[in-house]
Parts: C-alpha cells; sequence; structure tokens
C-alpha cells in the first residue's frame, strides 16, 4: 500500500534523528577508507551544517546545492539541509565551468557546499550568478570546532508535500531539467521498495556505482539502509572494475548498487573469475536498460542475484522490479506493491498484453512538477499519473519488458523497432562489448538503424559479420545498415549513453 506520513513531516527525521531516537545511534551509519561514523555523530555533522547555514542567512525553502564527493560530509550536508527545511539541489562535484553556470544561476541557489579543490571554480562561478550565492567549504573537523553540539540546528517542521529534494531528469538534450520532489516521495519509494521488495534489513551493508548526486545512489545507498538502521560504504574516486572489485573484497557489502554499463565492465574483466563477490545477497540495476543477454553473463559469471528495474526521477525512484527468487532476465519485473502501472496508446487507452504502450504509473512518489517549465509538467504530470515517454510491454505473467525512449523506438520499413533487441542480440556476438542502436535520417530523409560498438578487437570486416549475425538471429529488416566502431560510448551527466550525441558523429566507417 502506498505510504502516507503525517501532515508535518520532514525526512531528516524519518531517516536520521528517528534511529537515533530508537537506540540505534552507536551503530555503524558509514564506512569509509577513513573509518567509521555513526549515526549518532552524521546527526550531530548534520545539525552543524544546518547551523552554518542558519548563520549565513539561509532560510527555510532555499535551494542549496552539494557539490561533494561521497563521505561523510556529503551525507551531513545533505541532512543539514533539510534539517533546516531547505531545499537539496545535488550535482557533480566535477563540472565543468559552464555547467556550474548553470546549475547555480537555474536553481537560485542561496549557498553551495564544495570542498577546498573546487572552491575556486565555485566561487568564480558565484560572482557571475545574478543572487550571488554563498560557497561554502568547511570541512568536518572545522566544523566542530567551530559549532558545539549545543548550538546544532534542529529539525524545521516541514509539510509532507514540501519540496526536499531537486533531481534532474535524464534526457540527452539541452540542459537538465530539475524534477521537484517532496518530503512525502522518499518516505513512500522506501517503505514501497527498499522494505517490501529488496527487504533492507539493518544487517545490509550497501555500495554503489553511481555516486550519491545521482538519484538511484541517493536512495539506495544512503536513504534506504538509513530508513533501517544498516550501513553505507562510501568512497570519493571514479568506479572502475578494479575500483570496485577491491571495494567489494575490502568492505564485504550484501547489497551491491549496479549499473549495466559497470555490469559489463565486471563480466568482461580478465581476473573477474578470481575475484570474491561472496558477500553479495543481491545486486540491483537501473539507470539505463539491461539486456537479457548480459544478465545471462552476470549469473554465469558471479551466480549473484541480480534484480533489474526502473525507475524515473519524476517518480523519484525504482516502481517496477523484479524480486529476489523470482528474476526473469530481460524483463523489468512487476509493479511495485503501492504503485500502479498502465501501458496506453496515443489516445491514452490501454493495450492488449504483448503490445507496446506509452508508460503510466501513479504513487505516492509523484513530484510536484518540473521547474519552471510549466507546460512538460501538464503533459507529464496528468491528475495522480506520470505520463512517461518509456515504451514497454506486458506479458502474460505481469512482467513488463523495455523497449525503449518514444524518441528512441525505431521506424523502419513501417514496422517498429526496439533498440534493445538489436543490441541483445549483438551483445550475444563474442567480438561485441558494448552496443547501442540509433535512428540515423539518410540523405531520402528515411530512418535508418545504425550500430555504434565497442568491441575487443574490431577487425577488418567485423562490421559485415555483425550486421549478417542480426539477420541471421532477428528478422531482416532489424540488421543495422552501419556499424560504427568506437573506443568508449559518449555518456550524459547521469553516465547514461548519449544517444544524441551518437547520432551526430562522423564516422566514416560503414
Amino acid at each position: 500500500m502506498p505510504f502516507t506520513p503525517p501532515e508535518v513531516f520532514n525526512i531528516a527525521d524519518y531517516f536520521l534523528d528517528a534511529r537515533v531516537r530508537e537506540g540505534s545511534g552507536d551503530r555503524r551509519a558509514l564506512i569509509t577508507d577513513d573509518g567509521a561514523v555513526t549515526y549518532r555523530e552524521v546527526q550531530a555533522l548534520a545539525g552543524r551544517y544546518g547551523t552554518m547555514l542558519l548563520e549565513t542567512g539561509v532560510m527555510p525553502e532555499q535551494r542549496i546545492v552539494i557539490a561533494l564527493q561521497d563521505g561523510p560530509a556529503f551525507v551531513a550536508a545533505l541532512f543539514g539541509i533539510l534539517k533546516i527545511g531547505a531545499v537539496v539541489v545535488m550535482v557533480n562535484p566535477q563540472l565543468t565551468p559552464d555547467g556550474i553556470d548553470y546549475f547555480l544561476s537555474y536553481t537560485r541557489a542561496a549557498a553551495v557546499i564544495v570542498d577546498r579543490a573546487s572552491r575556486g571554480a565555485f566561487t568564480e562561478a558565484a560572482e557571475r550568478a545574478p543572487q550571488r550565492p554563498a560557497v561554502l567549504d568547511i570541512d568536518a573537523e572545522d566544523l566542530q570546532a567551530r559549532i558545539p553540539a549545543m548550538a546544532e540546528a534542529g529539525t524545521f517542521a516541514s509539510h509532507r508535500d514540501d519540496a526536499a529534494i531537486w533531481l534532474f531528469s535524464g534526457g540527452t538534450t539541452g540542459h537538465p531539467k530539475a524534477v521537484v520532489q517532496s518530503h512525502t516521495s522518499f518516505a513512500n519509494t522506501t517503505e514501497c521498495y527498499a522494505k517490501e521488495v529488496i527487504g533492507y534489513g539493518p544487517d545490509d551493508i550497501t555500495l554503489s556505482v553511481p555516486k550519491l548526486y545521482f538519484g538511484y545512489a541517493t536512495g539506495s545507498n544512503l536513504l534506504f539502509p538509513f530508513a533501517v538502521g544498516a550501513t553505507t560504504a562510501l568512497f570519493p574516486e571514479r568506479c572502475t572494475a578494479d575500483a570496485l572489485f577491491a571495494r567489494i573484497e575490502q568492505y564485504r557489502p550484501t547489497i551491491l548498487i549496479n549499473v549495466p554499463t559497470m555490469i559489463n565492465h565486471m563480466v568482461s574483466h580478465p581476473g573477474a573469475a578470481e575475484r570474491d563477490l561472496s558477500s553479495l545477497r543481491v545486486v540491483t540495476s537501473a539507470g539505463e536498460a539491461l539486456p537479457e543477454e548480459l544478465h545471462r553473463r552476470w549469473q554465469d559469471r558471479f551466480g549473484v542475484e541480480l534484480l533489474d528495474g526502473l525507475g524515473t526521477a519524476e517518480m523519484w525512484h525504482i516502481f517496477l522490479s523484479n524480486r529476489p527468487g523470482a528474476a526473469r532476465p530481460g524483463t523489468l519485473g512487476t509493479a511495485v506493491p503501492g504503485f500502479e502501472i498502465r501501458l496506453c496508446d496515443d489516445a491514452g487507452d490501454e493495450v492488449p498484453t504483448g503490445e507496446v504502450g506509452y508508460l503510466r504509473v501513479r504513487g505516492n512518489s509523484r513530484a510536484i512538477s518540473y521547474w519552471q517549465n510549466a507546460e512538460r509538467s501538464r503533459t507529464a504530470f496528468q491528475g495522480e499519473w506520470y505520463v512517461s515517454e518509456d515504451m514497454l510491454s506486458r506479458d502474460e505473467d505481469g512482467y513488463y519488458w523495455y523497449a525503449g525512449r518514444a524518441d528512441d523506438m525505431l521506424k523502419v520499413g513501417g514496422k517498429w523497432l526496439a533498440p534493445q533487441e538489436v543490441e541483445n542480440c549483438l551483445l550475444q556476438h563474442d567480438a561485441v562489448r558494448e552496443v547501442a542502436l540509433v535512428g540515423v535520417t539518410d540523405d531520402t530523409g528515411l530512418v535508418k538503424p545504425h550500430a555504434f560498438v565497442v568491441a575487443g578487437d574490431p577487425g577488418e570486416n567485423l562490421g559485415e559479420e555483425l550486421q549478417a549475425f542480426v539477420k541471421q538471429h532477428l528478422e531482416p529488416y532489424k540488421y543495422p545498415r552501419r556499424v560504427v566502431f568506437l573506443d568508449a560510448m559518449p555518456r550524459t551527466h547521469l553516465g547514461k549513453i548519449d544517444r544524441g550525441k551518437l547520432k551526430t558523429l562522423d564516422d566514416g566507417a560503414g
């Protein structure tokens, strides 16, 4: 059932203060290379961050940008912002100067919390921003010395429908737009998905491939474990397969929050067979489609249960998911309790079982709106429903299959083609490491499927071989008219394959 919190409700209390209040204050909340941090220590540091913001002049409902690497400071800053009733905006700390300018101007942030390595770039941008936000780089030790425990901020009596965190949608064109999410949304998905589907418990240790500024990780690797008194493992550096294997062996997590790109890197790693993943009880995948063939490779290599699912910034997190003990490779699983799913045609009528339709979903995690985009908000948020551009089908057992984004689906020779189907086929070829199929308009104005491939050894005739491979396994019209070999895929700000950029590449290959 959907979760409806009381009218006065602040998720800093729900995820953090309640752990201390219930007697879990001395439990290990975080583990890093520098050691462990308890829930009580996180709460104290969060209170100090809140006090620092109040002293800076920050008011409830103002936006505060976090541009920090994963670590205790990020976690405490996030809860400190929420504690004073302000709104969290999480961004990549490695933003380019243009990106910093955009986010500070777009969010009208009152302050930005940064580490000292990036203070210079953010200070310069803040001086250019119309509202001149305060740039704060006070680290945990300085903060503790400056603000005594008795001066820590309390927790603001937020309304459950107040904005809590801004998330940024994962589009591949233009600047990312903010999805404004309420306090209710974060608690609702925690109750419905984290507790009921994945079964987070106090003995779990979580580790994530995506960093905390990505909403998938904010939930799975911070809020969900905090909701049950579990432990979050954090490391600041960029995630590679080598780094991840080492962290799994170091921290012994029980839940790994993963994405298809890293799953591919892990199964393809030359030393994968020797790595110890025995601590893991479950691995989740989200962020982009997980091909059935890649899922099979994972199971064959590691034997750890892998659960694919679908979530969006507009519904905050996962609302379709495979279940432990009942995962079906190639599918997104079934509806998470508390969420209702419909697949509809262009007219809004539900499509029959087995047919592809536009996704509609409702539940108590629906966003308030897109910031400064009323037209898009009216289109996407219709009554209780979020109307997505994702296209899915549902089989007779109630499992959902991902077909692609509406703007990624291809009409070839008058027939619909789902890129994921061709991508999954090509991944079965031994030479293919990663692949994306996009539609490219030719000189006649017709859309043709082109395959962009990262291959182990792209030999002279591999392109023709891959085209023949698709013709052999799928209907002939689905074969890629061109095969382009890349050293690496271009990616969006959220790490997804940038399909829009692929369409613009001038490759000269075929």
